[in-house]
């Protein structure tokens, strides 16, 4: 099961991935988490850092959609002003909410990396699916008691492991 687990890379932050680099792995597209991958998991709002940066990467070929465990109000608030595709209650690792995302982008899975940052949802998932798989270092320590829990569960999966500034 380790091998599941573990991602192909470690980044520091989501600005780190830069079109180029997705394009020398073969990404063509990203699936993307929004709870302490793109912003701490109590912002409600994309920012227009996150839009501009989104929009960078599909101007550059990369498409992308967002994929989420969270409530449709939640998801549907945060996407309302970025114009990407999105899928509430995702149910991550299970497979169907990836397949419908590189489905939306018109990709096959082996084209598609999941960018996330956890362990146990986000880059299981894509494991699972033979996706390249990004993990993010969290954004914000502040959050629900339940996802802090998973955090005690995935270090012994992240021991050694070293976030990269750029793909």
């Amino acid at each position: 099961m380790g091998h599941l687990l573990t991602p192909d890379v470690c980044l520091a932050s989501i600005y780190g991935i830069s079109p180029d680099g997705l394009k020398k792995h073969g990404i063509k597209g990203l699936i993307l988490d929004i709870d302490n991958t793109l912003v701490p998991t109590y912002t409600r709002d994309a920012d227009i850092k996150i839009k501009s940066f989104l929009e960078f990467l599909n101007h550059n070929g990369i498409k992308t959609t967002i994929v989420s465990n969270a409530r449709q109000a939640r998801v549907e608030q945060f996407c309302r002003h970025i114009h990407i595709d999105y899928i509430y209650k995702a149910r991550k690792p299970l497979k169907s909410g990836f397949l419908k995302a590189a489905g939306m982008m018109g990709l096959e899975p082996c084209d598609v990396a999941i960018v996330g940052d956890q362990l146990f949802t986000d880059i299981l998932g894509g494991n699972l699916l033979g996706m390249k798989t990004i993990l993010i270092k969290p954004i914000d320590e502040n959050e629900p008691f339940l996802i802090k829990l998973k955090r005690l569960l995935e270090k012994p999966f992240l021991r050694g492991r070293h976030y990269m500034d750029k793909l």
